[in-house]
């Protein structure tokens, strides 16, 4: 099997959101020997912020001398990236050697297991492997029936932001959408909430305290932000002053607040310890695209993942924050089935002109002239594109013209295309 071999097989899997249930993930663990109950874990789950709060955590406690396995969806540029070992995606050898490893087991289940729990048992057989010190698991959707949710003794469950998202497949309340999150909370096993909406937070603790789970939350006072600009910020913690972050966007100190909330746990819990050294050198090495990225000085360009009304309302805030005297252009995609209608109104206070694309690979994206269209009832004026790259081309020369910045918006899945657009026309 070759590389591409391995991920045609990996992608061809009968993968649907129809098919609910942790019974293959199981069985196909079981027959694996089941590596996930080797593993030490930090599981995290939330609609908006876990992945910043992954990185984050890795990047720390590899600061710290630790081996560290860390697992993320979707991903970004290639898809080794879903799995890696020391800030290091998985070799493509590697890759190969354990789809072909766990192929004929898959292939001989009954019913037999979707993409996403196929590239999770790899995952999870990578880092026994591996020999990793911890893992830090994101969930890829919900939390009660994700495959990720097998782990039976995390050594902390993480819930971040709450927010509507996925409403068919988690529920259309807040309540219920925690329920779901709340669902990676095992028995007797410390528990931290770190976002803001108090529905949510009562369902957790209510859930949590059936499990026996010790519940913390993250007090916000804990945190002040120092310094914000379009080189990194500052911000101070508790008695730790003028901690530098390199990500960009308001919401970062927060999740950052989130991350050495739960190195506080694991230290009085579990005697995971870190100096405060190691905790700065880790914040300030942490890398994570896609969140408020800086692509460009020239025009400056941004790119923020922000696909849910509660990200819109995100990279809102951040926009007003980086450029409180002007108004941007927006180069953007949406998937068909988000709320793009409210998203629309949220943006409309920094909008000057909305550059609207079609992802032509994704079935779900909505077409560029339908998004486009939908700017214009809105009062922002915006128009449609065939392709990406014709839409940052547009976008730059007119961001140049007029001397505004770009911030590039939507699904992770616009970003390759942006990114290649942006190299290439530059």
């Amino acid at each position: 099997m070759t590389y591409r071999e391995a991920l045609d097989y990996i992608h061809n899997i009968n993968w649907c959101f129809c098919k609910p249930g942790l019974e293959r993930i199981r069985e196909l663990c079981e027959k694996l020997g089941h590596p996930e109950r080797e593993l030490p874990v930090i599981h995290v789950a939330g609609t908006n912020g876990k992945g910043s709060v992954c990185a984050m955590l890795d990047s720390i406690l590899r600061a710290s001398g630790r081996r560290v396995g860390l697992y993320t969806s979707p991903y970004i540029r290639c898809f080794n990236e879903r799995m890696q070992v020391d800030g290091k995606p998985i070799a493509d050898e590697e890759l190969v050697e354990l789809t072909e490893y766990v192929r004929p087991i898959a292939d001989a289940m009954t019913d037999k297991p979707t993409e996403f729990e196929l590239i999770t048992a790899i995952a999870f057989e990578y880092f026994r492997r591996k020999h990793c010190d911890v893992v830090i698991l994101e969930v890829g959707l919900g939390g009660r029936l994700d495959s990720t949710n097998i782990i039976e003794h995390p050594l902390l469950s993480i819930i971040t932001d709450i927010d509507f998202d996925h409403t068919s497949l988690l529920g259309n309340t807040i309540q219920a959408i925690a329920a779901e999150k709340a669902g990676i909370i095992k028995e007797g096993r410390p528990c931290l909430f770190g976002g803001r909406d108090s529905s949510a937070c009562r369902t957790i603790r209510a859930i949590a305290a059936k499990r026996n789970a010790p519940f913390y939350t993250v007090d916000r006072s804990d945190y002040r932000v120092v310094d914000m600009t379009l080189d990194g910020t500052t911000f101070d913690f508790d008695h730790y002053m003028g901690i530098k972050l390199p990500l960009l966007g308001t919401y970062q100190p927060f999740n950052a607040a989130i991350v050495l909330n739960a190195l506080r746990i694991l230290e009085e819990r579990e005697g995971i310890t870190g100096t405060e050294e190691q905790m700065r050198r880790g914040l300030e090495a942490v890398r994570w695209p896609a969140r408020f990225e800086l692509l460009s000085r020239d025009p400056i360009i941004l790119y923020d993942g922000g696909h849910n009304p509660q990200g819109v309302s995100a990279a809102v805030k951040s926009i007003g924050t980086y450029f409180p005297e002007q108004k941007v252009n927006l180069l953007t995609a949406v998937m068909r089935d988000k709320d793009y209608d409210e998203m629309i109104e949220q943006l409309k206070p920094v909008t000057a002109h909305a550059f609207t694309a079609h992802l032509e690979d994704n079935p779900r994206a909505l077409r560029a002239e339908d998004y486009a269209a939908t700017f214009t009832s809105h009062k922002i004026p915006a128009t449609a594109h065939a392709t990406v790259k014709d839409a940052m081309q547009a976008a730059i020369e007119a961001s140049r013209k007029e001397n505004r910045p770009l911030v590039c918006l939507g699904s992770l899945y616009l970003y390759n295309a942006a990114v290649d657009a942006l190299e290439e026309l530059q």
